[in-house]
């Protein structure tokens, strides 16, 4: 079997579906986010992120579906109106979309398709964190390049 040249695209969508993506190509990274915005829009601990350039990214919704967008200090939140879940977010500073991994499209069993190309690898904003993780992933106390804390 030969592999294919044309880029993976990879596609996901808010809980109920209505607003929903695709991004081209491989991500630029993959991390655990600690960060208090990142807990407070989500109601979590802590999300698990990929992010993809501006150009890998692109809306796929119906025009009627169109999200509420939600500006905070370091990003954009796009929810969805009907289930009001996080469907994207928008980086200010370094303009990428940070996509969340569990809206990512399944597979028949349920598991993120492509997994093993987009699992996260190291956790950020780790001292803001509000539960200990304990894995042998590298924690950073910001972006990577950042302190580094474990």
């Amino acid at each position: 079997m030969s592999e294919s040249s044309e880029p993976i695209v990879r596609k996901g969508s808010c809980f109920c579906g209505d607003v929903s993506y695709a991004v081209k190509g491989k991500p630029l990274f993959s991390l655990y986010c600690h960060c208090t915005q990142c807990q407070r829009a989500d109601g979590a601990a802590f999300v698990s992120c990929i992010h993809f350039p501006n150009s890998a990214f692109s809306w796929t919704y119906a025009a009627e579906k169109a999200p509420d967008v939600e500006p905070l200090k370091s990003f954009t939140l796009y929810r969805c109106k009907s289930c009001r879940s996080c469907a994207a977010t928008q980086m200010s500073d370094n303009q990428n979309w940070a996509l969340r991994a569990t809206q990512m499209e399944r597979d028949e069993n349920g598991k993120i398709k492509d997994w093993d190309n987009l699992k996260p690898t190291g956790h950020i904003f780790y001292g803001t964190r509000v539960v200990d993780v304990a894995d042998d992933l590298p924690k950073w106390e910001g972006f990577p390049g950042s302190a580094k804390i474990a």
